[in-house]
């Protein structure tokens, strides 16, 4: 591995502690790719490749990358490697594990930083994973006024399904 980031002009980076952590971040990729983004995608290892991951997050930001999407289970310390060795936000995706915990273990290492290397956590699983590429939206659409009026439209077409969805309910 290289440590190019596959696409070069993407403004956010999901980055995996495992292959298997793909099928829960397809949510994230589709979510971002909805809203014009496409993606830089990584595998990256906090304990099995630590220095892949750390000169990841050290170029990132002058690859052009805005914000980073980290998702890892069990101890997922990810989150927290890649925030230690940027400036850019970081957002944790826990995922659940084979420890039988349900994710709850990854979650809380996910928001357990210490002070001055903070990491955004978001929910755990798929619904987090939405969510992470909802967040990074959110951050970019500070400086990005089209990225801004698209995500108040997608805000307004939610309201609007769960609207309809309760009148439809209302005539039954």
């Amino acid at each position: 591995m290289t440590g190019k980031i596959k696409n070069a002009k993407s403004k956010v980076a999901i980055v995996m502690g495992s292959d298997s952590d793909l099928e829960v971040m397809k949510a994230c990729i589709e979510q971002l790719k909805f809203f014009g983004i496409s993606p830089s995608v990584r595998i990256l290892s906090a304990h099995r490749t630590p220095q892949l991951a750390a000169s990841f997050s050290r170029t990132a930001a002058k690859k052009g990358i805005k914000v980073i999407i980290a998702a890892a289970g069990m101890a997922a310390h990810l989150a927290g490697s890649i925030a230690a060795n940027t400036t850019l936000p970081v957002i944790g995706v826990p995922l659940i594990s084979s420890s039988g915990l349900e994710g709850i273990d990854a979650f809380l290492s996910t928001v357990q930083m210490p002070p001055g290397i903070p990491v955004a956590a978001v929910a755990i699983g798929k619904a987090g994973a939405k969510n992470a590429a909802l967040l990074a939206i959110q951050i970019l659409a500070l400086s990005d006024s089209k990225l801004a009026k698209k995500f108040a439209a997608f805000k307004k077409e939610q309201a609007k399904s769960v609207i309809k969805k309760d009148s439809e309910l209302q005539k039954s």
